[in-house]
């Protein structure tokens, strides 16, 4: 652990070193005088919020949470807050930012905060609000009861991170306006002494924890989006001596964030594509709320808004799946509707067409869900069916100041769709939630992913298997003398970032083509770059890579291509294979370089982890990889075909 802590010293500022010491000062005050102590009861006026929601419907979901793969039953409304449902370990009930979440390799923050976001209480409003069911109210308030009673203020690992705080805030609020909570202040009793006594306390200390504990500096990434949106989205409803001053704060800082981690392009600067989806809602519902309460965003904001939309629209293939560059957890701003396979790219596009009347945006969406019917209330759908109808043509899109590039073929109605990564490391000094991927691609065909990034699978437990997933061996690029292109440092701390230059590039209507290099092995005096040719009527991918060295010296080069598990491999010749899906179609003939050797790995973890893919956060499953080699020395340039047949 000292080692980390020296390493992020490494990546602060001067000014960012005075902040830290600031808020430990600020944190002996608030473990002295603050935590475990019970909110007094404040005044509060309850700001009026345009809410149209009304619609019933017959689906009932289940008292079920689903927790990366494991289920959690909460119908009896008892919840042990503090348990790591994966490994059975507790978090203690200690002073939060004293705390070290990463002590203990076998006990993840991550796990106990999924079910701490308590995101299924909006499907317990919901439930509420088609039935008229009073069991489901009970339900709602005996687990924020039990919450408010297990974690007193700034006590335990629930009020260690503020992005968490600020998930629970927007999520009440939602419930608030869908238990039509002031028609309930008035003629149900035993609800308003809760609001009194449990819910609206709470509320103001998650209120005041966001804004006395931001995300700065070098840690001012999603995290600090999340806190301005939720604080920004409570002080928009619950009205304290403080909340004026909390929403100017609040908005200013989402004016400013939305630019700032953002391109022009509307790209987010993360490099963490599934994290786009997470992001975007916040500054969604922060817009929507701003509309609803008459307190609109400039159109500054609005116009970034539709840019990020639109990436959107871009990054999926025809079958709206996402390119997995960077993080991913699944981790959601706001869960309605209860499916483990909901698609929040698409419902996202539903609400950028909703907002914006785009019919491209339409286009890409799955229509209106349950989702948007409470977001935009239930105008949305007859709104939605008035969006004019279009069918865009899917070309190929590229982002070069950004570093993304998309081809797109569209051959006997299977769309050939290539993502190509030539974009920085990550945002900010710690890159936290990027991989070292400097010159990966990404290849699917008709929806179905052939050559893929292995995704991600946890971030502060089982770290052996955390630096595989993030580091160059699990990418379709080059890895040199078994170094990473930048250095790990931490489960989410990258140094020694590497730069990239995107050389050319083209787009016809015969070829698609980027050439790209970066220098994230230059301290052993060698340059990548790579070459993307995509003949569109041939059908064929040609990767050309070259290395430049300084001297002489020899060096280790591993090259490999990742697939999906679906994907069967037979060995054509020492130097090509034939990659076929699980209805044993031939779709891809994959030719290397006959300089290189090759060989299939298989769910490897020694002496070195390869083979293996992550879905989704905290599940792996074994897949082939083809893995090929060679030491070498001077200038080297090898080729590979890929052929789609």
């Amino acid at each position: 652990m000292r080692s980390w802590y020296l390493n992020r010293l490494k990546t602060m500022s001067l000014a960012e070193l005075f902040y830290r010491v600031k808020q430990l000062v600020y944190s002996k005050y608030e473990q002295g005088f603050c935590a475990g102590k019970e909110a007094p009861l404040r005044k509060y006026t309850i700001i009026k919020n345009h809410f149209n929601y009304e619609q019933r419907s017959e689906v009932m979901y289940p008292a079920v949470l689903h927790v990366f793969g494991k289920n959690l039953d909460y119908s009896n409304g008892e919840i042990d807050w503090h348990l790591d449902i994966f490994s059975g370990n507790k978090f203690p009930l200690t002073f939060s930012k004293k705390i070290n979440i990463r002590s203990n390799p076998a006990l993840s923050a991550k796990n106990v905060w999924e079910i701490n976001r308590m995101q299924f209480l909006t499907q317990i409003a919901l439930n509420y609000k088609h039935s008229g069911n009073d069991a489901y109210l009970q339900l709602f308030i005996k687990i924020v009861e039990s919450w408010s009673e297990s974690n007193p203020f700034l006590l335990g690992v629930n009020w260690y991170s503020n992005i968490e705080v600020n998930i629970r805030l927007i999520v009440w609020y939602y419930c608030w306006h869908l238990l039509n909570a002031e028609e309930l202040l008035s003629s149900n009793h035993a609800f308003n002494s809760f609001i009194e006594k449990t819910w609206m306390p709470s509320i103001y200390q998650h209120c005041k924890y966001s804004y006395d504990n931001p995300s700065k500096f070098s840690s001012s990434n999603n995290h600090l989006i999340s806190e301005f949106s939720g604080l920004f989205i409570a002080s928009s409803l619950w009205s304290f001596k403080e909340s004026d001053k909390w929403n100017r704060y609040s908005k200013k800082g989402l004016e400013n964030e939305i630019l700032r981690q953002h391109s022009e392009n509307g790209i987010n600067r993360e490099e963490a594509c599934e994290y786009i989806q997470f992001i975007t809602d916040f500054f969604l519902t922060a817009y929507l709320v701003g509309e609803n309460t008459g307190n609109q965003f400039s159109e500054k904001y609005k116009a970034r808004l539709k840019r990020i939309f639109h990436y959107i629209y871009h990054l999926l293939d025809d079958k709206g799946n996402f390119p997995q560059y960077g993080d991913e957890d699944d981790g959601k701003c706001l869960i309605f509707d209860g499916q483990n396979n909901f698609n929040n790219f698409r419902s996202l596009l539903s609400s950028g067409a909703l907002i914006f009347n785009d019919s491209i945006l339409k286009s890409g969406s799955h229509g209106i869900d349950r989702k948007n019917q409470v977001l935009f209330g239930d105008d949305s759908v007859s709104i939605f069916k008035s969006i004019p109808e279009i069918q865009p043509e899917r070309k190929s899109k590229f982002f070069n100041e950004e570093g993304h590039f998309y081809f797109r073929k569209l051959h006997k109605g299977r769309e050939i769709n290539l993502h190509v990564d030539a974009a920085p490391l990550g945002y900010l000094s710690i890159a936290a939630h990027a991989h070292a991927d400097a010159l990966s691609f990404i290849l699917s065909l008709g929806g179905k992913p052939i050559f893929v990034d292995p995704g991600t699978y946890t971030y502060h437990t089982e770290p052996e298997w955390r630096n595989y997933f993030i580091g160059t061996l699990a990418h379709n690029t080059i890895r040199i003398n078994q170094r990473n292109q930048a250095t790990i440092a931490g489960p989410t701390l990258w140094l020694d970032h590497y730069k990239i230059k995107v050389l050319e590039s083209e787009s016809t209507e015969e070829i698609d083509r980027v050439t790209a290099e970066h220098n994230g092995y230059k301290t052993l005096g060698i340059n990548h770059k790579r070459e993307f040719l995509f003949y569109k009527k041939e059908l064929k991918i040609r990767i050309t890579d070259t290395i430049e060295a300084s001297d002489n010296n020899n060096y280790f080069i591993e090259m490999p291509f990742h697939l999906h598990p679906d994907m069967k491999i037979e060995e054509q010749t020492d130097h090509a294979y034939s990659i076929r899906n699980s209805k044993h179609q031939s779709d891809i003939l994959l030719n290397i370089d006959n300089s290189l050797n090759s060989e299939v790995k298989n769910g490897q973890t020694s002496p070195e982890i390869i083979g293996w893919y992550s879905k989704s956060f905290m599940k792996k499953e074994a897949t082939n990889t083809i893995y090929c080699s060679i030491e070498t020395s001077g200038n080297q340039r090898f080729e590979t075909l890929i052929s789609i047949n």
